[in-house]
């Protein structure tokens, strides 16, 4: 599958639970506002807490979109002001239920699917090379095993590897849209760079 090697897709989630606003869909419509600059293809989307919804329009962003990067953006709740660069999605281990109140046949994304699958983006090295003003940045490799991880894992499997997950905190006093959004395009961009880096 070709990728169209200019477009770069961003979602982030609708309500659930408490959070009647969900931060990390407030972050993307940011984004989208500044733009990932002039070469680049930007599309946003609102993907539901509910994972049977999320699995399709994530199936459905790869297949018709064929993006360059998938990047997903969601709300941790437990994270004070931190922003987590996620590595990996994981297979196994869904028991939580959605906002359906349902929950993965036994637990699992993808009956066929390995593990876990890494992403073809070094957070590692992304988390060394950027910082943000107002905000602390952390890698981890493990996306917490929720919608999250769940959407992140699908889109690894559709996309290749070619897809990105990073948690955001909560909307507070200190964390504002317009903070998160511009802590998206300075990541999202080093994230292109690696692929840039991988081209040439």
């Amino acid at each position: 599958m070709d990728s169209n090697s200019n477009t770069v897709v961003v979602t982030g989630f609708g309500p659930f639970r408490q959070y009647l606003v969900n931060s990390s869909w407030e972050a993307v419509k940011e984004l989208s506002k500044r733009g990932l600059g002039k070469n680049i293809d930007l599309h946003i989307l609102q993907l539901p807490v509910v994972y049977q919804k999320a699995k399709e329009q994530v199936f459905t962003i790869w297949t018709t979109l064929q993006p360059l990067l998938t990047v997903h953006v969601g709300l941790a709740s437990s994270a004070k002001a931190i922003i987590i660069l996620e590595q990996c999605g994981k297979n196994k281990g869904y028991q939580e239920m959605d906002a359906c109140g349902f929950h993965p046949e036994d637990g699992c994304c993808m009956l066929d699917g390995p593990e876990k699958i890494e992403s073809t983006i070094n957070m590692k090295t992304l988390w060394k090379n950027i910082s943000v003003e107002g905000i602390d940045i952390i890698f981890s490799r493990d996306a917490g095993r929720y919608i999250c991880d769940y959407t992140y894992y699908t889109s690894l499997y559709y996309g290749n590897g070619r897809a990105a997950f990073i948690h955001v905190p909560p909307l507070s006093k200190s964390v504002t849209a317009d903070l998160l959004g511009k802590a998206l395009q300075t990541i999202i961009l080093e994230m292109l760079k690696q692929y840039g880096e991988e081209r040439e």
